[in-house]
Order: C-alpha cells, then sequence, then structure tokens
C-alpha cells in the first residue's frame, strides 16, 4: 500500500492555493457552458475562430503545454509512488490544478464566443502564480543546495517536474502577456468583421495586402516569428493565394531597394561603375547586424563543446549537494547556450534571406532599366533573362554565404582554443594541419566540381535554346513530320549533359565522402598523435574533442564551396556590371524634341549600320546621301525590293540604328511605330489597344473600325476583353497587324512609321486599312509606311525607293514613274505583268459597274483557324494547372522506382545504418578505452578505433557512389518521359499552353530533379537513421528518456502537419510568381523598341515593380514560415536536451556508464540540430517533390494518332498521282464547340493547281489543319489516291506532303537555299554558311519566306500546300517566285491560300469557302465570267486598287 503524506506549514498553504485554483477553474468551466446551453449556443463561434486568425495558434501552444505540464506532474506522482511507496499532497493538487487547466484550455480553444475573444482570466492568474511560485521553489533549491541558508519558513522543495516546467510556464506567461496585447491592437479590426457574414471575410483580400504583418509585429514576435500566425490560420482554412500574403516590408520593396543602390552609385560619380561597393554602401547596416547574430550564434554553438569535458567528469565522479549544484548549473548553461544558439540562428539566416530578396530586386529593377534604355540590340534577349534568372539570383544567394568569409577561420580558432584546452598543443597542432590536409584535398575536388558545374550549364544553355526554337516552331515540325528528329536532336543534347552530370555527381560523391570522413581523419591523426606523445586522454577530453571535430566538419566542407561561390558572384557581378556600363546611347534622342513642328521629320546626311562581331568590317546598311525635310501631314511611302533596306531605314528614323557618320535624323513631336513583325503583349485586346492610355469611347470605336477590328470582336465570346496569349499565339497573322496598327491610332501621335502594315491581310482588308486608316483616321497626321504593294504608292505625297540601303529615288509617285530607267518602274514593270495575269471576264466597263457596290463588300482576311485562332474560339490561353494539397505518395513511388525499379534503395539504407553503427562505436571505444580504470594498450586503443572508423567510411563511399548513380538515371527516365509526351502532344496542348511552362519545367525543375531532389530525400532518410540511433543510443543509458522524445517527437510532427499546409502553397507559388517576372522581362526586351517609341518606360517599369514585389512578398514570408518553424522544433528539442541532462544529473552514479552518458550528452549537443533540419527537409523535400509533380503532369499529355501504323503502312512511292477527295468532311476543334466544316465534299485532280479563297472563319486553314491531320474530323474521310489518310500513320501522311506556312519559320544554322536567294547569299562572304540566328532575326520576314520557299521546293514532294507563302515579298520576286512554283511543281497538286490574286489566278481550279461549306468551286475563268460570284468580287477590288498606279 501506498502512503498520502500531507506537506506541512508553508507547503500546506502553497497547495491551498493550488486547490483554490482547482475549484475556480472548474466553476468557471461549469458557468461558462451553462451560459452557452442556455443562449442555445453562438452559431459563428467557429467563424470568429477564423476571424480572429492570430489567436489560432497561440490557443493551440496554450493547450500543448498545459498538456506537457499535466503529464510532467502526473508522471512524477507515478514515479514517487512506484519508487517510494509515497502520494504527495503537492503531486495531487498540481496534478488535478493542470489537468483542470488543460480542459479550460482546449474549452476556450474550440468555443470562442465571447465578445473581446480573450482567454479566461482565471486561466491566466493561474499561469502567473504558478510562475512565480515555481520560480520560487526553483530558486530557492538552487540556493539552499549552493549555501547552507536556514530559512524562517521551510519552503516547497523542487523536484525535476517542477525544473521542467519552468520554462513553459514562463512562455505561457510570455504569451499570454503577448496575446493580450494584440487583442487590444486588433480591436478595431475585429468589431466591423464581427457585423460581417462569414462568407465575405475572406474575400477581401485588401486586409492583407496592404498591411504587412512584420511591420506591426514587437520584438517578442519578431524574434519567435509569431507575426506569421495569421498566415498560418489562414493556410488551415483555404488554400493561399497572391492576394492573402501580405506585402513585404518598406525596406524590401523594389523601388525602394532600386533607389538605394541607385543613390549608392551617386555617392561615387567620379568612379567607375563599381557594383560590389555599391551593394555593399545600400546594405551594410543589414548586413552588420546580420554579422552580430551570425557571430553569437558561432560561439553559442562551440560553448557545448566547450563544456562536455565538465559534464562528463562530473558523471565520472563522486558529489555531494554542491555538485548537485553544479551539474545543474551546467545543464542551466547547455540549455541557454543551446536556446541562444537557435534564436540567433533563426534571426541570422532569415536577416540573410532579406538581404538577398532587396539585393535581388534592386538589381532586377536596374537591369530592366537598363535593358528598355538600350538602344541597337546590343544584348539578345536570352542574355538579359539569363541575368536575371541566373546572375541576380547568384548574387542574392550570396548573401546567404557572405560572413562565411570570416566566419570560417573564427570557427577554426574556437576549435582549437577547446583542443588546446583539453588535449594540449601538440594534438592541437596535428589536429590544425589535419584540418587543413582535408581542405587541401577537397579545393581541387570542388574546382573540379565548378568546371563540372559549368560544362553542365553549357550544356543545358544549348538544350534549353533549342528546347524552346522547337517549341515556338511546333506546329511547323507537325506539319513537315519532323518531330522525330529534332526529339532525336533534343536528345543528343541531354546526353551530352547527362555525361557531364554524371562525372559531377561522382565528384560530388568524392566530396561527401571527404564531408563525412573529415572528422573520423582528423579525429584519427589528433589521437594518435596524443597516444605517441603519450599525453593522457580522459573520457572528457576526448568526448570534447569529437563535439568539436563535429563542429569543424562545417567549415571543412564549406570552403571549397565558399571559394566556388564567391567565383561564381564575381563572375555574375561581373556580367551585370559590364552590361550596366554599356552606353545608354540616345535613351532619349538629344535633339528631339516633345513639341510638334510644320517639320516633324528632318533627314540630314548620314550613315547607319547594324553592330557587327567584327566593328571594323562593318558596312554601312543605310546611306542618307541627301537632307531631306519631311512637312506635316505627309503620307511618305517606302518601297523597294526584299532586302533593300526599307525597315532599317525607319528604324534609323527612330533612332534604333546606330549612326556611324552624319548629323542623323531629327523627329519633332510624339511617334507611334507598328513594326513588320507584330509585338503584342499578354493580356486583352483592349490593353493592347489602349496601351496604357485612358478610354475614349468614341475615339476607342473609332479606331477598331478603321482597322477592322469590329467583326473579330463580334466572333469572339468576350469581345475585346479576349485574352490573348503569348506572342499573341491565338491570333492570326493579320489580326496582330491590325491590334497594333489600333494601338499606333489610338496613342494620337504626331508622326507615324508603319512597316509594311498590308502584308498580313487580304485584298479587301488591304484596302479598308489604308483607306479608313491612313487617309482618313490619320488625314492629319505625318506618316511614313514601309509597302510591297505598290498599289498604295499612288496617294502618297512622297515616295522613297531604296536599293541596297540607298535612297534612290524620291519624289512625287507620278515624276518617279515618269523616270523610264528608274527604279520604281522597274519594280512597276514587274507590278505591270503581275496584274496582266488577271484577265476581268468585261474587258471595258466592269470596274466602273462594280464600284459602287465595292463598300458593301465585307472586309476579309486570312486567319489561321485553330483551337485559339478560329473566329468561335473564346480568346482564353489555359491558366496553369496547379495541383492542391499534398504532393501525392504516387509521386514519390514513381520517383524511387524510376532507377532500377528502387532496387538500390535498401543497399543504400543499409549503408547508412552500418555507418552509423560504427561511428558510434568508434566514439564509444575511444571514450571508454580512456577511462582511468581500463587497461587498454595504445596500440589496441588506436587501432580498434582506426579500424571502426575506416569501416564507416567505406559505407560513406559506396553511399555516396549509389545515390549518384540513382540520381542520373532517375532524372533521365523523367526527362524521357516528359519529352517524349510533350513531342507527341496535340496541337491544341500547344495552342493552349505558353512555351514558357513548358520550358520551365524543362530547365528548373529538371535541374532541381538532376541535383537536387535525389540528395534531399536521401538527406532525410538519413538524418532520420541518425536520430533514431542517438535516442536509442540515449535510451540505452537512462529509459526514462525513450517516452520524452515521443513527446517531443509527436508534437514536431504536429507541428510540422500544422506548417506544411500554407509552407506547401508558398513555395508552389514561388515558382508560379517568378514566371511573370521572366516573361515580362522578355516581352519587354522584345518590344523595347515599341515602348521607347510610345514613351511608355515608365509605365512598363511600374509594372515591372510590382510583379518583383509579388514574387519578393511570397519568398519573404516562404522563408519566414520555414524560420517559424525551426525555432519552434529548436526549443522543443533544447528543452528535450535540458530534461535529458537533468536525468542524467539525478540518476545515481552507479547505475550509469559515465562513457556511454557522456556519449549521448556529445550526441544530444547537436539533437536540436538534427532535428530542426529532419523537420525541415522533411518540408523541403515535399516542396521539391513539387517539381517532380510539375514534370509528371507533362509525362502524360493527350497524344495525337501513331506516327507510324505497321499495319497499314502506305507504298513507298505513294502518292503517285497526288489526287485528293473530299467526302463529306466535318470538322470541330472540340465536342463542345460548333462544326467549322460542314460536309465538305470535292476532289482535287492530281498534278492541278487549285486556289483556296473566303470569308473570315470560311474554314481555309481548318481545310489545311485536316489534311495534315492537325486536326481530326468528326465525320467524312479525306481520300489521297484512294487511301484513307486516318488510317495511316502520321509520320507517313505528313512527310508525304509537302506545306510552306504563313508564319516563316528559320532555325538556327546556316543556309542552304535555292529560289531568288543567290544574291543575298553573295553579299556575304560565307555563301551557304551565313548564320542564322535565333528564330531567324537576323533575316528580314521576306528574306526568311524565301529560305521556307527553297527548304519545300528541294524536298519534291507530290502534293505542296503554300499557305500565305509569299505575303512579305515584293511583286517582282514573286512573279519570279510563281514562275518557279510552276516550273518545279508542273506535275504535282498545288493547294494555294492566298490574299494576292495573281498568285491564284492562273490556277486550274478555285475553292470558294463560306461558313464551313464549298459556296463555288471552278476554274477561275468560269468563276470570273459571273460577275455576281464571290471571286469576282475579289478580282475586282484588286484591281480597283491597283489600276491607280
Amino acid at each position: 500500500m501506498g502512503i498520502f503524506e500531507l506537506g506541512t506549514g508553508m507547503e500546506i498553504s502553497v497547495e491551498i492555493v493550488y486547490a483554490a485554483f482547482a475549484i475556480l477553474l472548474v466553476a468557471w468551466l461549469l458557468i461558462d457552458i451553462f451560459k452557452r446551453r442556455r443562449d442555445g449556443g453562438d452559431l459563428r463561434c467557429r467563424e470568429l475562430e477564423a476571424v480572429e486568425q492570430f489567436t489560432v495558434l497561440f490557443t493551440a501552444f496554450t493547450a500543448l503545454s498545459n498538456v506537457i505540464i499535466s503529464i510532467l506532474y502526473l508522471g512524477f506522482g507515478f514515479y514517487e509512488y512506484w519508487e517510494r511507496r509515497i502520494i504527495t499532497s503537492k503531486s495531487v493538487s498540481l496534478s488535478m490544478t493542470w489537468i483542470l487547466a488543460t480542459l479550460v484550455a482546449f474549452y476556450s480553444k474550440n468555443i470562442t464566443h465571447r465578445k473581446d475573444n480573450r482567454l479566461p482570466l482565471v486561466i491566466i492568474l493561474w499561469w502567473v502564480c504558478y510562475c512565480i511560485f515555481d520560480s520560487l521553489s526553483v530558486s530557492i533549491h538552487l540556493i539552499t543546495r549552493f549555501r547552507s541558508i536556514e530559512l524562517p519558513y521551510p519552503w516547497p522543495e523542487a523536484n525535476v517536474a517542477d525544473f521542467a516546467s519552468l520554462p513553459l510556464s514562463v512562455l505561457l506567461c510570455f504569451n499570454a502577456v503577448t496575446f493580450s496585447r494584440s487583442t487590444k491592437t486588433h480591436a478595431d479590426l475585429e468589431t466591423p468583421l464581427l457585423q460581417e457574414k462569414h462568407e465575405s471575410l475572406f474575400k477581401d483580400s485588401t486586409l492583407f495586402k496592404d498591411s504587412t504583418y512584420y511591420r506591426d509585429a514587437g520584438f517578442w514576435s519578431k524574434l519567435t516569428f509569431q507575426w506569421l500566425n495569421p498566415l498560418f490560420s489562414r493556410g488551415r482554412i483555404e488554400k493561399l493565394e497572391l492576394s492573402h500574403v501580405p506585402s513585404v516590408p518598406a525596406s524590401e520593396t523594389a523601388k525602394y531597394a532600386s533607389s538605394l543602390l541607385e543613390d549608392s552609385f551617386g555617392k561615387n560619380k567620379n568612379e567607375t561603375l563599381n557594383l560590389p561597393k555599391a551593394i555593399a554602401y545600400a546594405v551594410w547596416k543589414s548586413l552588420t547586424i546580420n554579422g552580430v547574430f551570425a557571430g553569437v550564434n558561432t560561439i553559442a554553438s562551440y560553448t557545448g563543446p566547450l563544456l562536455i569535458t565538465n559534464f562528463v567528469n562530473f558523471l565520472s565522479e563522486n558529489h555531494d549537494d554542491s555538485g548537485y549544484l553544479q551539474g545543474l548549473v551546467l545543464a542551466f548553461i547547455f540549455f541557454f547556450s543551446k536556446t541562444v544558439e537557435s534564436l540567433t540562428q533563426r534571426q541570422w539566416y532569415f536577416g540573410a534571406q532579406r538581404i538577398g530578396i532587396r539585393v535581388r530586386a534592386a538589381l532586377s529593377v536596374l537591369v530592366y532599366k537598363k535593358s528598355l534604355s538600350v538602344k541597337f540590340a546590343r544584348s539578345s534577349n536570352g542574355k538579359i533573362i539569363n541575368l536575371i534568372n541566373v546572375d541576380v539570383e547568384r548574387i542574392g544567394d550570396f548573401c546567404w554565404n557572405i560572413h562565411g568569409v570570416w566566419l570560417l577561420p573564427f570557427q577554426v580558432f574556437l576549435a582549437l582554443v577547446i583542443l588546446y584546452r583539453n588535449l594540449g598543443a601538440a594534438p592541437s597542432i596535428a589536429a590544425l594541419s589535419s584540418t587543413i590536409l582535408v581542405m587541401v584535398s577537397n579545393t581541387p575536388l570542388a574546382s573540379k566540381q565548378e568546371r563540372l558545374h559549368s560544362r553542365i550549364m553549357e550544356a543545358k544553355d544549348s538544350r534549353i535554346r533549342a528546347t524552346s526554337e522547337t517549341l515556338k516552331s511546333m506546329r511547323v515540325l507537325k506539319l513537315y513530320s519532323w518531330e522525330p528528329t529534332f526529339l532525336k536532336k533534343l536528345l543528343q543534347l541531354r546526353e551530352t549533359e547527362r555525361n557531364w552530370l554524371r562525372k559531377y555527381l561522382y565528384t560530388s560523391s568524392a566530396i561527401t565522402f571527404l564531408f563525412w570522413a573529415s572528422p573520423t581523419l582528423v579525429s584519427v591523426i589528433t589521437f594518435g598523435v596524443s597516444v605517441l606523445l603519450k599525453k593522457p586522454l580522459t573520457t572528457g577530453a576526448v568526448l570534447s574533442a569529437l563535439a568539436t571535430f563535429r563542429i569543424l566538419q562545417e567549415p571543412i566542407y564549406n570552403l571549397p564551396e565558399l571559394l566556388s561561390m564567391i567565383a561564381q558572384t564575381k563572375v555574375s557581378i561581373d556580367r551585370i556590371q559590364n552590361f550596366l556600363r554599356e552606353d545608354d546611347q540616345k535613351k532619349q534622342i538629344p535633339y528631339q524634341t516633345s513639341q510638334a513642328s510644320d517639320i516633324p521629320i528632318e533627314m540630314k546626311i548620314g550613315e547607319y549600320a547594324w553592330e557587327t562581331i567584327d566593328q571594323n568590317s562593318r558596312k554601312p546598311t543605310i546611306k542618307i546621301t541627301k537632307n531631306m525635310k519631311i512637312m506635316k501631314g505627309y503620307k511618305v511611302a517606302v518601297c523597294g525590293s526584299v532586302g533593300s533596306g526599307k525597315s532599317s531605314l525607319l528604324c534609323s528614323i527612330l533612332g534604333e540604328i546606330p549612326r556611324i557618320s552624319g548629323a542623323g535624323v531629327k523627329v519633332h513631336g510624339t511617334k507611334a511605330y507598328v513594326p513588320q513583325s507584330a509585338w503584342i503583349q499578354t493580356g486583352t485586346v483592349r490593353d493592347n489597344v489602349l496601351f496604357g492610355k485612358d478610354m475614349s469611347k468614341e475615339m476607342y470605336e473609332d479606331v477598331l473600325e478603321g482597322c477592322a477590328l469590329n467583326q473579330d470582336i463580334e466572333i469572339w465570346a468576350d469581345g475585346d476583353l479576349t485574352v490573348v496569349g503569348e506572342r499573341g499565339m491565338n491570333l492570326s497573322g493579320g489580326q496582330k497587324q491590325r491590334i497594333q496598327l489600333a494601338r499606333a491610332v489610338y496613342s494620337n501621335s504626331d508622326v507615324y512609321i508603319l512597316d509594311d502594315p498590308f502584308s498580313a491581310v487580304d485584298a479587301h482588308t488591304g484596302a479598308h486599312l489604308f483607306k479608313k486608316c491612313l487617309m482618313q483616321l490619320l488625314s492629319q497626321k505625318t506618316v511614313i509606311y514601309a509597302t510591297h504593294q505598290l498599289e498604295f504608292l499612288d496617294a502618297a505625297d512622297l515616295v522613297l525607293v531604296m536599293k541596297d540601303g540607298v535612297i534612290v529615288q524620291s519624289g512625287k509617285y507620278k515624276d518617279l514613274t515618269a523616270d523610264p530607267t528608274g527604279e520604281l518602274v522597274r519594280q512597276m514593270a514587274a507590278h505591270r505583268i503581275s496584274l496582266d495575269q488577271v484577265n476581268p471576264p468585261q474587258e471595258d466597263n466592269p470596274i466602273a459597274s462594280e464600284t459602287s457596290q465595292l463598300n458593301q463588300i465585307e472586309v476579309t482576311e486570312e486567319k489561321l483557324e485553330g483551337p485559339g485562332g478560329t473566329g468561335r474560339f473564346s480568346g482564353k490561353t489555359q491558366e496553369e494547372v496547379s495541383e492542391t494539397g499534398r504532393v501525392k505518395w504516387s509521386v514519390y513511388s514513381t520517383f524511387i522506382t524510376s532507377a532500377y525499379k528502387g532496387a538500390l534503395v535498401p543497399i543504400i539504407l543499409l549503408c547508412q545504418v552500418l555507418f552509423q553503427g560504427l561511428q558510434m562505436g568508434s566514439n564509444y571505444w575511444i571514450a571508454w578505452a580512456t577511462e582511468k580504470s581500463r587497461d587498454v594498450s595504445r596500440e589496441k586503443l588506436i587501432g580498434i578505433f582506426v579500424l571502426l572508423s575506416g569501416g564507416s567510411s567505406i559505407f560513406i563511399l559506396g553511399r555516396a557512389v549509389l545515390l549518384a548513380t540513382i540520381a542520373v538515371e532517375t532524372s533521365q527516365r523523367l526527362f524521357f518521359g516528359m519529352i517524349s509526351s510533350v513531342f507527341r502532344a496535340t496541337i491544341s496542348f500547344f495552342d493552349s499552353t505558353p512555351s514558357s511552362r513548358i520550358l520551365s519545367r524543362s530547365s528548373t525543375d529538371q535541374s532541381t530533379v538532376d541535383t537536387d531532389i535525389p540528395y534531399r530525400l536521401a538527406g532525410l532518410a538519413f538524418a532520420l537513421i541518425q536520430l533514431l540511433s542517438i535516442v536509442v543510443l540515449m535510451s540505452q543509458v537512462a529509459w526514462q528518456i525513450f517516452p520524452i522524445f515521443l513527446v517531443i517527437l509527436g508534437i514536431s510532427f504536429w507541428y510540422q502537419a500544422y506548417y506544411i499546409s500554407t509552407a506547401r502553397e508558398l513555395a508552389r507559388m514561388v515558382g508560379i510568381r517568378k514566371a511573370p517576372i521572366l516573361h515580362h522581362f522578355s516581352e519587354s526586351i522584345t518590344g523595347a523598341a515599341t515602348i521607347r517609341c510610345f514613351n511608355q518606360e515608365e509605365r512598363f517599369l511600374m509594372r515591372s515593380l510590382g510583379i518583383i514585389d509579388d514574387y519578393s512578398r511570397i519568398v519573404f514570408h516562404n522563408s519566414g514560415t520555414m524560420e517559424w518553424l525551426c525555432i519552434r522544433i529548436n526549443f522543443l528539442f533544447n528543452c528535450g536536451f535540458f530534461l535529458v541532462l537533468i536525468i542524467l544529473i539525478n540518476l545515481p552514479k552507479s547505475t550509469i556508464d559515465p562513457s556511454l552518458a557522456g556519449l549521448a550528452a556529445t550526441y544530444g549537443l547537436n539533437l536540436n540540430v538534427l532535428q530542426a533540419w529532419i523537420i525541415w527537409n522533411l518540408c523541403n523535400v515535399e516542396n521539391k517533390m513539387i517539381s517532380v509533380e510539375r514534370i509528371l503532369q507533362f509525362s502524360n499529355i493527350p497524344s495525337e494518332a501513331p506516327l507510324v501504323v505497321e499495319d497499314c503502312r502506305p507504298k513507298p512511292e505513294w502518292p503517285m498521282d497526288g489526287r485528293i477527295e473530299l467526302t463529306g468532311l466535318d470538322v470541330r476543334y472540340s465536342p463542345s464547340l460548333p462544326m467549322v466544316l460542314k460536309g465538305i465534299t470535292c476532289t482535287f485532280p492530281g498534278g492541278k493547281k487549285i486556289g483556296v479563297v473566303g470569308r473570315t472563319g470560311s474554314g481555309k486553314s481548318t481545310l489545311i489543319q485536316a489534311l495534315f491531320r492537325v486536326i481530326e474530323p468528326s465525320g467524312g474521310k479525306i481520300l489521297i489516291d484512294g487511301l484513307d489518310i486516318s488510317k495511316i500513320g502520321l509520320q507517313d501522311l505528313r512527310s508525304r506532303l509537302g506545306i510552306i506556312p504563313q508564319d516563316p519559320t528559320l532555325f538556327q544554322g546556316t543556309v542552304l537555299n535555292k529560289c531568288r536567294l543567290a544574291d543575298i547569299v553573295k553579299q556575304d562572304k560565307r555563301l551557304l554558311h551565313a548564320p542564322v540566328s535565333e528564330d531567324g532575326e537576323n533575316w528580314s520576314v521576306g528574306q526568311r519566306q524565301l529560305v521556307c520557299l527553297a527548304r519545300v521546293l528541294l524536298k519534291k514532294r507530290r502534293i505542296l500546300v503554300l499557305d500565305e507563302a509569299t505575303a512579305s515579298i515584293d511583286t517582282e520576286t514573286d512573279n519570279i517566285i510563281q514562275g518557279t512554283i510552276r516550273e518545279e511543281t508542273s506535275r504535282c497538286t498545288v493547294i494555294t491560300v492566298a490574299h494576292r490574286i495573281p498568285t491564284v489566278i492562273d490556277n486550274d481550279l478555285i475553292l470558294v469557302l463560306d461558313d464551313g461549306k464549298v459556296v463555288e468551286y471552278d476554274s477561275p475563268v468560269k468563276l470570273l465570267k459571273d460577275s455576281s460570284s464571290s471571286f469576282s468580287k475579289l478580282v475586282i477590288e484588286f484591281l480597283r486598287r491597283s489600276i491607280q498606279e
């Protein structure tokens, strides 16, 4: 039987107080429940919990703290009964009171319907009262143990439970005060929210957007990251979105950071731009504070190894009461130092992240400003994107490592001090020498790793460049059936990258081996020297040295990484510095005035040339040989053959081409520019037209009418709010041209510069644009327009004729045509030949008779019809699909089993277990063998230690090599699965998916899979094994430790589960918010000339600041949430370590092995770091696995029909005749959309030329796509030479057909040509090896079309499709091309879709489509005889325009 013991005197008084609080807590609970029942319950309890988001985490913490303290006292009561068979009144009263307090805490957490939303006063009073009594008990206990002092009244004696619960009770009191203050602070927010419905509470994102939790936080909140509690509360309730995340503090905003950096440049006006100095000047205060945290953290981390000797000595000796006090003091110092270490480390890391955010934002803004101001296309789009994506990120990341420069020697110095104190001078020198040896041996490996990393990046750049080019031209590749060839090319590039990756990872394996083997090597050498010199080794000194070596492991490993990081950062700084140092080259032309003038353009004699690699040998692109003034209101036409310099002349007027001599061109007034290659922003059609200007309804409608956009807007489901995809990909060429023309007209500028605005539109539309836009809306404006359509020259006030970069003729149209030897007359002769092909049915009167009808002829235009391009499309680009919730286990299992079906995974885990066991065994052996009572020879001591340590190192090497093998194989399999799936996807996938989404998976996500995820996943498994082994070791010393760690682990995983729902969405948002920055930068750089011309730099800069801040706020709060978790996990394990030390102190000496206990304490020093690493890695692995999830998303895309159907392969010579039969052909783009082609039935005879014409949305391009099976028919069939094309493979079909699409596509490489390219090629000494840059940007649009034409003609296909193949070619060249086509395709079936009537007038048959049906299908001669036919109307309109010349 047990004995119940009552306290005496003061003890009874204190216990009466405890009992009184127990009664008060019961009373409050009963009264509150009675009130709730009487009121019928408050239905808004849960709603208010959502409103008071900042209370959720606090209430959870208080409830858990109460549970822990209750368990401590209950456990101690059971322990007393078990050991001494007594039950004390103190244990009973405290256990009961804390259990009741726990009930009240949980009740308060779940039922919060009080108006002030505060915790019950009774529980706060209990916490404060208990904290005071407990503090007095512990303090008096320590004082009486230290000195023999008689107290007037006996105070209750403190026990282990009192000591353990003291930190928690103090925290409860602090949190109660903080919570009370926060409820006051938010009182003004609470009242109006309580009056609103719950549904509206979270819809109002302005509450979060316009505030910052961090700015309003107090000292304690910032120290413990409590300011993030509301964000976690929200993340638990609903999926986080950008609007839910508060803005960053003012110091981290892009505007403030960039202005600070610019001010730093301003301080050094007399010096050359020095970027490192400017950055240092801008952030020196934050860096200094951060350095203080880093220094304090380092000192605190070395306190444990310094004192472990004293603790082991304490455990080894017999001790009286004063000695017991010494043990408690040591335990408290350990706890205090670990707490300081945790707090400072969290502030250090978070501070470094803040500095990184600031630096990244500032540099991004500077690069963006510079890229908009630098003219003449000096830097490629790709280079600037790399500056932002790679270099700026690297400089920002270096803020994490910058303190390593001075911390590394400081850490080595502290380690030497501890070693000298414990082992003496010689072993310390030996340790230093071996440390330097390891560092030196690591350095060449790190250098090799860096070189290999550079090779990987070069190979990756090549692969990404090829991938980008391929994705942009995927439609062309599919039409040509080139996907297998380009896929093979990409896989070859990936194989090169993989070879470098394999070498890199195996080198990393060697470095990993050195990292884990370095403490072993250093300890073997150090202890070996001690043994050789017969230096006495004690258990305490050995364990202290081992703890020191373990900490020294980090700087040894970090030195080469730090040197590599410094080198890489220097390269990045130099790259950005060189970019920023480039001359601005007339950001605003000095002589340009904002005042409009009667002479808006003055052209002076001068020479202009595009920059080339060889600056000495560059020839002038443009020569202006005489002065010229263009008067206000003039319409100036610029004409000339392909490559004559028309676009370059317009660029010289804009100031976008370098002037190498002369006075240049002066432009007075505002300008508007329409480039030949349309530049369309991602956004709505209305946004593109307004381009930052305010909406004027009347003017806006006039502009839409003038630019023939009304019909398109009526067809689109969302009208002018239709979203334009990336690069206008869901618009036809003509629509893009007309939208950017509308943008220019709406700007109401003084001078308009239009580069071939009529090439992408048909005859009707071109006439409409010329009449309505140029001659009416812009009648009072000065307009310079380049054109191939010579029929538009007559209305010009001045005509400039270009040839070889020189204006060879200038003057009135009539004057120039009067010169029979002039260049214009030569071009007109070619135009006349073209017109002669058009024979109207009546010779004298058809034009006059039909003129009255012309104004009613509907404007039509050839248009790319597709899922995003038909007249029936909604215009929406598909939003990026983001998974929600946890990453599915199937993603993990797919990743783990990708390589060798997961066979190597258990072997790697076994290697880790054996390594951990042998390492612990070697440490225990040397600690045990160095005890005074052991009689172990020196040879045996060091021999067994070397044997065990060496064995552990071998397993580490095996683990590292096997892991590298798995990493290479896994990444390759995932890449192959994704890229194969993408290449086999339907064309609708590419229409609705911006290439940036595919590229981000192919670059960023693939890089993460290559070098990051395998090591993070393995690191998590290894750390778990390490933690379990430490817990098992500690439990061997004292079984009581095991349940303590179970509780701590349980709470840790609860915290992790609470944290992950918010952190996961933030991690997803980091990737998603990075893409808009790159997209905006890329888009702005591409359209820089247009942005500068419209003076829109400021607006685009503000947009850039906004999206950079959006990214920064996600990164800021994402890093903050990580620190929030780590600080709590660290504190939990620090408390656990403190309890372990208390248990070790209280255990009788006879029951423990001092060596084992000391080893447990030594390993326990790393417990907080290890557990924080596990929880952090657990969360980070899930965040990183999102990359695998994203790659797998694109590994299961719906694919096209098979490339080859083995059972139904056509003969090698198929098609022989080229006869095409369409039978009842029905086509729709998706089951939810209406039919585009409706029952088309006709036959294209073999060897004939067929022209296809029709109105917008009539189905012309759909017909071509159905022929190539880009879209599968819904009904009917297509037969080629009697073979149903739906039965054969896509490659067999497409490879036998030829097509020239509307958009000319070139790939990087050199030229091999035919077809009017001889003159162009001869101008370049490299001839057919003349380079073609990315997207063929160094060739004009006309030249690119010639190359595409030559490419197809060389293929000699029996069936050839021309989709507006000569739109950007002058008439003379077009005539030659048409002749070449007739000659080269005399025996072929040629299907031509064209806007130029001469292109199809001589065809054998003309097919006219309308609304997806056949309207007319006959020979052009027969169709022209009927003046009411649709085809006749097209011809008459063309002649009406052309006859004016």
